[in-house]
C-alpha cells in the first residue's frame, strides 16, 4: 500500500457532538484490503452488542477498496450497518459516484455514529466536514426534491455525489432506502431507515485528490487490458444493451418468475414487460457509474398527458432493472409496463426498497382475498392483482401509516403476516423479502443462509441453472458447499469493490496483476483467506445478533410452486441449514 494512499484513512463522525476526527488505519485496510472487509471490522469496533438499530449507538459504515477510482467497473460503495428491517447485519452496496468521491475526499471509510438533535445534512470535502441544517429539507414530499436543493446549495460536480433519504426514510419504515445519484440506491436492508433515527437527511461527498500508485507503467497496461476486456465482453455487452430486464423471459421460459405472490412462476404478459418490450417502448437513456464503460444503468422516458390540456405532457426518467419489473411487475400481475413505471415513480418518491415494497403489496393482495384483512384495515383501498393505482395509494400509506395494517407493512412482510396471518405465503427469508427468482433449492437455501439474505450473495439461482436437464440435482451438501465458496469469492469482490456484473473478468490472477501497480502484494491465495476471514466475521456477528440458521422460516409457499428443477423439498432444505449452521459455527 502506498504510504500516501487515501485508503487507509477513517473519518469518524458523530452526529450527537458534531465533531469528526481522521484516524490512520492501514493495518485494517492490510488485513481487510477494503470495502466490505473493512467495513464488518469497523461494525465489530463500533456496533455494541444488541444495540438499537433505530438507537445512536448504531453506526453507518461506508467502505471503499483500493481498485475505485483507479479500474473500471470499480465503482462500488459498500455500507454497513445493524438492519431495522431484520435486527441483524445490514449490508447494501450502491453504484454511481459515492465509491470515487469518499476516495478523491482523503478516506477508505466512513463512520457516523450517534444521533444529531435536529434534521441535518453532511458535507465532506477536502478533510473537511460540515454540519448544516436540514430543518427545511425535512418533509419535502420527494427525494429527488431534496437532491436538487442540495445540488443548488453545495454546487460542485465531477467527483461529487449526494446521498439522501424520501419520506419513507424519514418515517423509518424498515426497508426505507438511501438513494445516490438520482439513480443508484443502497436499496435493501433499511439503511434509509438509520439515516432517518439519526435525523440525518443526507450526505454531499466531494474531494480532488489525486491517487498515487507505485508502478505507473505497469498500472496503465493493467488498466489498459481490463478496460478491453469490459468493452469487448459480449457478457459486458448484454448489461449495455438490455441491462437485467433481459433476464425476464428467460426465467419465464423456464417457469422460474414469481408471479402473483408466487402462485405461479409464469407470468402470460412476460412479453410485454420483458426487457425488449421496455427497451423498444421506453428506453430513453442509459447511464454509467463511475470509471464504468458498460453504462448498464437503463432510464425509461414516461409520458404522463395532462389531465386538463392537449397535447401537454410531463416526462419522467425512470430507472428500471430486472428486480424491479419482478416485484413491481409479475410479483403483482402487473401486465402495463406503464402501470410498472407509475408505481415505480412513486417507490422512488416516498424512498423504498422496490423489492421489499413489492413483496409486501403482493402479501397484503392475498392477505385481503382471503379475508385476513378488511377494506378499513386498508384505508378504504382494495388490492387486486394488476391495480398499479391502488397499489401505488398504498405505497403511500405505507409511509404514512393511517392504519395499525399499515404500520405492520411499513416494517416488512414476515412482521406483517405475524401479526395477521398468511406467514404460509410471506415470501421473506431471515426477515428479507424474496429476489425475483424461483429456479429450485440453491436459490432459496442462498437467501436463507447468505450473510445480507440475497439473491447478489451467493448466486444460488446460478447453482441450480447449472444442474443439465437429465440430472436429478445436487444433495443439500454439495449446494452449501456451492453456496459457501462463491460467497467467500465475493467478499473480495465487495472487499476491492468491483461490481458483480465484472466477476468474470476480475478473476484471481486479474486481480492479483492489477494490484501489484498499486505496491499491493496479494496472490489468490491470500484471496481465498481474506475471503473466508470476512464471511467467518459477518457469520459472527450475526450468530452474536440472535442468528440461528436451524431456526429459519421457510415460506411454504416456496415448496408448493414448482421450479424448473421440480419442487423444493422442505427437509431437504432443513438439512442443509443444519449443515451451514455445523459450517458456519
Amino acid at each position: 500500500m502506498h504510504p500516501n494512499d487515501p485508503i487507509r484513512r477513517v473519518l469518524v463522525i458523530d452526529l450527537s457532538k458534531r465533531t469528526f476526527e481522521v484516524m490512520d488505519r492501514p493495518e485494517l485496510f492490510q488485513a481487510s484490503i477494503g470495502g466490505a472487509g473493512t467495513a464488518i471490522r469497523l461494525l465489530e469496533e463500533r456496533c455494541p452488542p444488541g444495540a438499537d438499530p433505530l438507537g445512536p449507538e448504531n453506526p453507518i459504515i461506508l467502505a471503499v477498496g483500493p481498485l475505485v477510482g483507479l479500474y473500471p467497473l470499480a465503482s462500488k460503495t459498500v455500507a454497513m450497518f445493524k438492519s431495522p428491517h431484520t435486527g441483524n447485519l445490514g449490508e447494501s452496496h450502491a453504484g454511481g459516484r459515492s465509491a470515487v468521491s469518499i476516495r478523491m475526499a482523503g478516506y477508505g471509510a466512513v463512520v457516523i455514529t450517534g444521533r444529531s438533535p435536529g434534521p441535518t445534512y453532511l458535507v465532506i470535502e477536502d478533510g473537511r466536514v460540515a454540519f448544516r441544517d436540514a430543518s427545511a429539507l425535512w418533509g419535502v414530499r420527494s427525494s429527488a426534491t431534496a437532491g436538487s436543493v442540495l445540488r443548488e446549495r453545495e454546487g460542485g460536480s465531477g467527483h461529487r455525489s449526494i446521498l439522501r433519504i424520501g419520506p419513507a426514510g424519514e418515517a423509518e419504515v424498515s426497508y426505507a432506502c438511501v438513494i445516490t445519484e438520482t439513480y443508484r440506491h443502497f436499496g435493501r436492508l433499511g439503511l434509509g431507515a438509520v439515516f432517518g433515527s439519526k435525523r440525518l437527511k443526507g450526505i454531499v461527498i466531494a474531494g480532488t485528490r489525486t491517487l498515487p500508485v507505485a508502478d505507473p507503467v505497469a498500472y496503465r497496461r493493467e488498466y489498459d487490458a481490463l478496460f478491453r476486456a469490459a468493452t469487448t465482453s459480449p457478457a459486458m455487452r448484454k448489461y449495455h444493451d438490455l441491462g437485467t430486464p433481459m433476464n425476464v423471459l428467460p426465467l419465464n421460459e423456464s417457469g422460474a418468475l414469481p408471479t402473483r405472490n408466487l402462485r405461479a412462476t409464469r407470468f402470460e404478459a412476460a412479453e410485454a414487460i420483458s426487457g425488449e418490450a421496455m427497451a423498444s417502448r421506453f428506453l430513453g437513456r442509459r447511464l454509467a457509474c463511475s470509471h464504468c464503460p458498460v453504462a448498464c444503468i437503463h432510464l425509461a422516458a414516461l409520458r404522463t398527458p395532462h389531465p386538463k390540456e392537449p397535447y401537454f405532457y410531463k416526462t419522467s426518467m425512470l430507472g428500471y432493472d430486472y428486480e424491479l419489473i419482478y416485484a413491481l411487475g409479475s410479483l403483482l400481475g402487473i401486465a402495463d409496463p406503464e402501470g410498472i413505471l407509475r408505481l415505480a415513480d412513486e417507490v422512488e418518491i416516498q424512498g423504498l426498497d422496490a423489492m421489499s415494497a413489492g413483496v409486501v403489496l403482493a402479501w397484503a393482495t392475498e392477505a385481503y382475498e382471503r379475508g385476513l384483512v378488511a377494506k378499513d384495515d386498508l384505508d378504504g383501498i382494495p388490492l387486486a392483482w394488476g391495480d398499479a393505482e391502488a397499489y401505488a395509494s398504498a405505497v403511500r400509506r405505507i409511509v404514512r401509516r393511517p392504519t395499525d395494517l399499515y404500520r405492520a407493512l411499513a416494517q416488512g412482510v414476515d412482521y406483517a403476516s405475524s401479526v395477521y396471518g398468511g406467514r404460509e405465503f410471506a415470501l421473506a427469508f431471515g426477515g428479507n423479502e424474496m429476489p425475483g427468482y424461483h429456479t429450485g433449492p440453491a436459490c432459496h437455501l442462498g437467501f436463507l443462509t447468505g450473510s445480507r439474505h440475497s439473491h447478489l450473495d451467493s448466486a444460488g439461482y446460478s447453482v441450480d441453472q447449472k444442474v443439465p436437464p437429465e440430472g436429478v440435482g445436487l444433495t443439500g451438501d454439495e449446494i452449501v458447499a456451492a453456496l459457501i465458496a462463491e460467497e467467500q469469492w465475493r467478499q473480495v469482490l465487495s472487499s476491492l469493490v468491483v461490481c458483480f456484473f465484472a466477476r468474470g473478468l476480475y478473476t484471481p490472477d486479474a486481480v492479483t496483476r492489477a494490484l501489484a501497480p498499486l505496491g499491493i502484494a496479494a496472490t489468490p491465495a491470500d484471496f481465498d483467506r481474506i475471503g473466508a476471514e470476512t464471511l467467518r466475521r459477518k457469520w459472527a456477528f450475526k450468530r452474536r445478533e440472535g442468528f440461528d440458521p436451524t431456526r429459519l422460516r421457510i415460506p411454504e409457499r416456496v415448496c408448493e410452486t414448482e421450479t424448473p428443477l421440480g419442487r423444493v423439498d422442505s427437509d431437504v432444505i432443513r438439512r442443509a441449514l443444519e449443515r451451514f449452521a455445523a459450517l458456519s459455527s
